[in-house]
């Protein structure tokens, strides 16, 4: 037909492939040669997947080993690096010292003097012959031969003090000294603060200290509102409370070497009484159920409030709180403790005293938890305080708060003693002990730590000095001009350990030394001269410009006190020089 479709080819549709499924629905699937096979594969596949594996891991070890080799290298190259430059800075150094030594072995040569015109000689019978008696004016005049004449002396006009003060008044002789401007033998370790009271020292740490003439007229770290006030020259005396005497700007002079080395040694023994009150408190707690249930509550509640001072204005009310609870309580008997006597623990032998709280023994329970105060103190200066010497100051806060609690005093003074032979044994430099950092026992003598039988890094201990140096001086430096309670650690101790570094002689002076007085120094000075006004100008001129001068060697730690001083001409206009 025309118009039909045409004729198309059937499509032959092929039946689906049914070898596979007829091997699996056949007979042999499940006989025993199938499952051999299939256990072959199986143990093929698995060979080739462990080789793999394998072949992996030692390619990963292969890469490790690489890199630990390259990290190695480069920790080789970058030790090599740091001890070039270290070589080349010594070399700088010493062609700086011996260029400078060059320059001193120089001298100019003065001109000859002028010789003066012959005069005409006289007739014989008009020379005097060389005698002695009574002027024309009725004085008395030395003829010692032609030519001889007297002359009165030149009057020198006294130079103005750092503080506005003449120098040349009667009333502040002593105070001029002691600044420098007068005698060589004068010092401010020397001096009392007034002309009327004078006490000999045992040592000269400042000689030759002299008052710079550009000195400022006040006080360079004051505040702007208060640059005209001068805390050393009013006429009320500095409270007694303060710790300085009451007619007093400067502390009196140290006390013998033989008071000063019982006095150190006494902080030894101090140190193994607290150790063996630790080891009575662990013999009560097996009979005492009651005090083993709660000490160790005590113990962590001092050491978490140490732990969580910061140094925001009012933030650690809460934690000194806590802190003076915990101790109250140990001091009332809550829990009760064998009682123990109080004289083990201080330096100075003391006398009954009528207002005083505690006269008798006290509970070993308040005593070992004074114990843990001051170790955790001691703790938080070693480990945190030398990277961030500002974490030292509310740790100095609240030590000095602690130990001038009227209630913790005993017969009438402060148990700091305790926190005292804590820094004795950790930082000796305070307290004069000296030694070499290169043998071991010079290192013992300075308070280097050891631990299982290793000397701590170089790094570690000057952090560890640094933190103990500045909270040192935050407890030291504490001012209770208005405060109700007594000073526990005066001023004065701050003086006398920068005076115990500070007269050093030049041969055994070491790093330990210079870092420990930069760490007391810095960030303390304000309230340095704030104590002891122009005579702590010239302290901080001894410690930071004449001792470094004098040091053997210009190591990091000498340089870092003369850089001090540098940073003192930029930041306060203050020339140490």
């Amino acid at each position: 037909m025309a118009e039909s479709s045409p004729a198309r080819k059937s499509a032959q549709i092929s039946s689906p492939e049914r070898r596979h499924i007829g091997s699996y629905l056949s007979d042999d699937r499940n006989n025993e040669l199938s499952h051999q096979q299939a256990l072959a594969a199986a143990a093929v596949e698995h060979e080739r997947v462990r080789l793999a594996a394998l072949k992996t891991i030692e390619t990963h070890a292969l890469r490790l080993e690489q890199l630990r080799l390259r990290d190695e290298e480069s920790r080789i190259l970058e030790r090599q690096r740091i001890e070039r430059e270290r070589l080349e800075q010594e070399r700088k150094l010493r062609d700086e010292e011996k260029r400078l030594r060059d320059l001193e072995a120089q001298k100019v040569e003065k001109l000859p003097p002028v010789e003066p015109k012959p005069k005409p000689k006289p007739e014989a019978s008009d020379v005097p012959a060389p005698t002695t008696g009574n002027g024309p004016d009725g004085t008395h005049t030395e003829v010692s031969g032609p030519g001889a004449s007297a002359k009165p002396a030149a009057l020198v006009p006294p130079k103005a003090s750092l503080f506005g003060t003449s120098s040349a008044s009667p009333a502040t002789e002593t105070q001029g000294q002691a600044n420098g401007t007068a005698a060589k033998s004068a010092s401010p370790f020397q001096q009392t603060p007034s002309a009327t009271q004078q006490a000999p020292a045992p040592s000269n740490p400042f000689l030759k200290a002299t008052t710079p003439a550009a000195a400022p007229a006040t006080n360079p770290f004051a505040k702007p509102t208060k640059a005209a006030a001068n805390p050393f020259q009013k006429a009320t005396p500095t409270p007694a409370a303060n710790g300085l005497p009451t007619n007093a700007t400067v502390p009196a002079a140290a006390p013998s070497q033989i008071q000063r080395t019982q006095a150190v040694d006494r902080y030894i023994q101090i140190h193994q009484s607290l150790k063996k009150i630790r080891a009575s408190i662990k013999e009560q707690m097996k009979t005492n159920i009651d005090l083993k249930k709660n000490a160790g509550d005590m113990r962590r509640e001092i050491r978490k409030s140490i732990g969580q001072l910061t140094g925001e204005r009012g933030a650690n009310k809460q934690q000194l709180e806590r802190i003076r609870n915990t101790l109250t309580a140990a001091l009332r008997g809550q829990p009760p403790s064998a009682l123990v006597d109080p004289s083990e623990f201080v330096c100075d032998k003391r006398e009954p005293a009528q207002d005083a709280s505690i006269n008798g023994e006290v509970p070993s329970l308040f005593i070992y938890l004074l114990n843990i105060l001051a170790k955790d103190m001691i703790k938080q200066f070693d480990s945190e305080c030398g990277a961030t010497p500002s974490k030292a100051d509310p740790i100095g806060v609240v030590a000095a708060q602690i130990f001038s609690t009227k209630d913790f005093l005993w017969r009438g003074k402060s148990l700091i003693d305790i926190l005292m032979a804590k820094f004795r044994v950790a930082c000796p430099v305070l307290f004069g002990y000296r030694g070499s950092e290169k043998t071991e026992q010079g290192r013992a003598r300075l308070g280097w730590r050891r631990e299982e039988g290793h000397w701590a890094t170089e790094q570690q201990h000057v952090d560890r000095m640094k933190g103990l140096g500045v909270g040192y001086a935050s407890i030291a430096l504490r001012d209770f001009s208005k405060a109700k309670t007594t000073n526990p650690f005066p001023p004065s101790h701050y003086w006398t350990s920068m005076a115990r570094i500070l007269n050093t002689p030049p041969a055994e002076i070491s790093d330990t030394q210079c870092t420990v007085l930069r760490a007391m120094i810095n960030l303390y000075e304000e309230k340095f001269i704030n104590f002891y006004g122009n005579q702590a100008i010239a302290a901080l001129r001894k410690a930071l410009v004449e001792f470094p001068a004098k040091a053997p060697t210009k190591t990091p730690a000498v340089s870092a006190l003369e850089i001090l001083a540098q940073l003192y001409i930029k930041n306060f206009g203050l020339d140490l020089r």
